[in-house]
Order: structure tokens, then sequence, then C-alpha cells
């Protein structure tokens, strides 16, 4: 009787909030112990370096750093956010990107070596967004998959179905 009791307070106790996604840093895609590969192009946060950065895209697609780059398995089937920056694969007739990879910084899969595969998230969504700046950080929320899944411009070693995708500002 006395855990049936306790049972119940602490399910009337749990906040509300407490089913929401978890949200994560793109290092906690990485396995404790496993080496961190250094981007070969650092995060664009300054804008004025921007006209570099597009300089970069007309030169020939990079090579991947790690394509098989270890995951963490026990994101599989989590309930996440994770911000960063989308890089399309497919758009549809209405001008929205429906098929996308997540990556950590601007330019990454862009005629700059991508990143390795556990730095990169394949996101599917159904709604798909408007890509007007490729430049603007976006939130996107699902259910992770430790899944690796190739395209023509990298190789994903995460998954997800997006429910929710907006854009990134600080908290």
């Amino acid at each position: 009787m006395p855990h049936l009791l306790l049972s119940i307070v602490l399910l009337l106790t749990t906040p509300v909030w407490a089913d929401g996604p978890r949200t994560l840093e793109w290092p906690q895609l990485i396995p404790a112990g496993a080496p961190v590969i250094a981007p070969q192009m650092a995060p664009l946060h300054d804008l004025s370096q921007l006209s570099d950065a597009l300089a970069a895209e007309a030169a020939p697609a990079a090579r991947q750093q790690a394509p098989d780059a270890p995951v963490v398995k026990a994101l599989d089937g989590q309930q996440v956010r994770l911000p960063g920056y989308i890089v399309p694969l497919e758009v549809s007739e209405e001008g929205r990107t429906t098929e996308f990879l997540l990556v950590p910084y601007y330019g990454a899969c862009i005629h700059v070596p991508p990143p390795p595969s556990n730095q990169i998230v394949h996101i599917v969504s159904e709604m798909g967004v408007r890509v007007e700046d490729l430049y603007q950080p976006y939130w996107i929320e699902g259910r992770m998959q430790v899944k690796n899944t190739s395209s023509e411009l990298a190789d994903a070693g995460y998954q997800m179905e997006a429910e929710k995708i907006y854009a990134y500002e600080l908290e």
C-alpha cells in the first residue's frame, strides 16, 4: 500500500513538461572516448565573412571527413530537439525543403568537407520548411533514430522525422 501511494504521489507531482523533447548539443552526438574531428571550416557566426563562405561554394565538392564515425546508440528512439543549419536535399513543388541534412555549422556539405557522419542528421519533413536564407539556424524536433543514411552530399549517422521546425533564437 505505501508503494502504491508513493507511485500515485510521484505521478501527480511529475511536471507536465517532463515529456518534452530533450535538448541536445552537437557534442552529445559523439560517443564518450570517440575522437572529435574538428571542422575543416570554422563555424560562421560573423556575417562579415559571408563572402568568403560563398566564394568557397564555387569550389569543387569536398570529401567527407569520417563517413563512418561512431554514434551514440542510446539516442535511438529519444524525443529530441537539436539546433543546426539546413542543407537541402529535396524541395517540393511549393518551394519547401522536405528532405535535408541538419549540420552544426553554416557551409557544411556545400563545397567544404562535410563533418563526420555523427555530426549530420538526415531529416525528412512532411510539412517542409521554406529556406530563404541558408545561414539561418533552425531548431528541429522529433524522434531520433540511430540509422546511417547516404546522400549525394554526405553520409549521416542519425535520422529524424521532423515534427517541428522553427527558427533558432537564443533562449
